[in-house]
């Protein structure tokens, strides 16, 4: 085996308006060549930048995914993707339940992790303050505790940044990442999209050999020939090396983020592996089937790109509702169409779309037929819609709250289903008018409602401290001394 130094794959994380996504594009505008920058005229899933470490030129590749919700849900299809992770927290903030995510996945990857303190130029950042925030978390850094090492950075000036590279290179170079370029290629799906032009496109990272035009690319069942490959700036290459992102365009289908990819010399030999491959089962964490007693709520889910798709799913199985089971009955890549309009009315669901537009004809047919299509631009706001759609589907029931209760001593009349007793008060408010139940050592003996209630033969409407009363109440149970006098009410939830 040919083995040389690998450029490392680096993914941002952290918690939202953390200055991640400005990070990215300071690296990007600074750190990548004039000529590819300008080309870049469109999200990018993926890019390579070059940063100069003591005094050699190195390529780092930086993922643009959604977020750390993407990067768990491609390890959960085995994608062992980033080799580092920049994990952002603001330093006028400190840490943030996002960031705890973001960390807890980095470590469940097993992923090497930098810190990166952000907005610093800010006029309350506290950098030692957001490190206390991290140590009170479990994030152990470097002089407190733990081996993470972390600089300062201003994504607006740019401060900071060289060094925060320099920490990335350090910790790729502590993890020896290698690579032949002399194998054929293999790696993981980034992302797939269905393109106008050039129809089913996926973004792949390659982790070892070499990807060359002439040959077939094989992920999953999806299979398509490399009769040419673009880099991230959507320039030509002949051929690709260990930790290139490549765009490959004419899949047959598209292949899901974060499956493995293989290649193969000839039609015959891919249309071989991809027979062979076995579907790749993940466990669909939102409810598909409504259980007896529980309401679905049907949803129709549209995204730019696949690994949206698998970030949104990810979100959305947090959401649990003991009344309300989430079902996704559509899920596709591209603009809101006609298609998922009447997939909505059929079915009575809900359309969320991620980072995609809603063509004409959908939305004149959704006004039409008072179908909501609900479009976002950040997964978690999307996640407190569906949250809010949940709550609106729950099934309204009813419910006995206990709030007030005494103790009989003794029964001094009953006739006509009514009863005088004398009680000691043991809890809560008592109220006249207020429904009771009489209880006798946890058996329910019947129902009543309090007419009068007496503190020293004058009459009360409300008893709510200790001592001993008269009550009368209307009940057909046959009360004794030693029952309890439960004050309950009937409310909907």
């Amino acid at each position: 085996m040919a083995a040389v130094t690998r450029p490392p794959i680096v993914a941002v994380m952290g918690h939202i308006d953390h200055g991640k996504s400005s990070l990215l594009d300071y690296i990007r505008k600074a750190n990548v060549t004039a000529g590819e920058a300008g080309g870049i005229t469109q999200h990018v899933s993926a890019y390579e930048a070059v940063h100069t470490h003591e005094g050699t030129e190195r390529v780092i590749t930086f993922l643009d995914t959604p977020g750390h919700e993407a990067f768990r849900a491609l390890r959960a299809r085995g994608a062992a993707v980033a080799d580092v992770a920049i994990l952002v927290i603001a330093a006028e903030e400190g840490v943030k339940p996002q960031t705890v995510e973001a960390y807890q996945a980095a470590v469940e990857a097993g992923t090497p992790i930098v810190v990166a303190f952000t907005k610093i130029d800010k006029p309350g950042a506290d950098i030692e303050r957001a490190k206390v925030s991290a140590l009170e978390h479990e994030i152990y850094l470097e002089g407190l505790g733990g081996s993470i090492a972390y600089t300062g950075v201003s994504s607006k000036s740019g401060e900071g940044v060289p060094e925060l590279l320099d920490l990335v290179l350090l910790t790729a170079d502590l993890a020896e990442l290698t690579g032949d370029a002399t194998l054929p290629a293999d790696g993981f799906v980034l992302e797939s999209s269905q393109d106008a032009k050039q129809g089913a496109t996926a973004t792949l990272i390659l982790k070892n050999g070499t990807l060359a035009t002439g040959s077939f690319v094989v992920a999953g069942a999806a299979l398509a020939p490399v009769r040419f490959i673009e880099n991230f700036a959507g320039v030509r290459i002949p051929s690709a090396g260990p930790s290139q992102p490549v765009r490959i365009a004419g899949w047959s289908a598209l292949p899901a983020a974060g499956t493995p990819f293989r290649t193969a010399t000839s039609k015959k030999e891919a249309e071989k592996l991809a027979s062979e491959t076995a579907p790749i089962h993940i466990q669909n964490v939102v409810a598909t089937l409504a259980a007896e007693g529980i309401t679905e709520l049907p949803l129709i889910i549209k995204a730019d790109v696949s690994g949206s798709i698998e970030a949104i799913k990810h979100e959305l199985a947090k959401i649990a509702h003991e009344r309300v089971s989430i079902r996704i009955i559509s899920e596709g890549i591209g603009a809101v169409a006609e298609s998922d309009v009447k997939t909505a009315i059929a079915s009575g669901g809900k359309i969320v779309a991620f980072n995609v537009g809603i063509d004409s004809n959908a939305r004149d047919l959704a006004e039409r037929s008072s179908v909501s299509i609900d479009a976002y631009s950040i997964i978690y706001e999307l996640k407190e819609r569906v949250e809010a759609l949940v709550i609106e589907r729950a099934p309204h029931i009813t419910v006995e709250e206990d709030f007030g209760e005494a103790k009989v001593l003794k029964v001094f009349n009953a006739s006509s289903g009514k009863q005088v007793l004398g009680a000691k008060w043991v809890s809560g408010t008592l109220t006249v008018g207020d429904l009771v139940k009489v209880d006798r050592r946890g058996i329910d003996l019947g129902r009543g409602k309090i007419t009068n209630m007496q503190v020293a033969r004058s009459d009360v409407k409300e008893l709510h401290v200790e001592g001993e009363f008269g009550m009368q109440i209307e009940t057909k149970a046959d009360v004794a001394g030693g029952d309890t006098i439960v004050a309950f009410r009937v409310i909907e939830k």
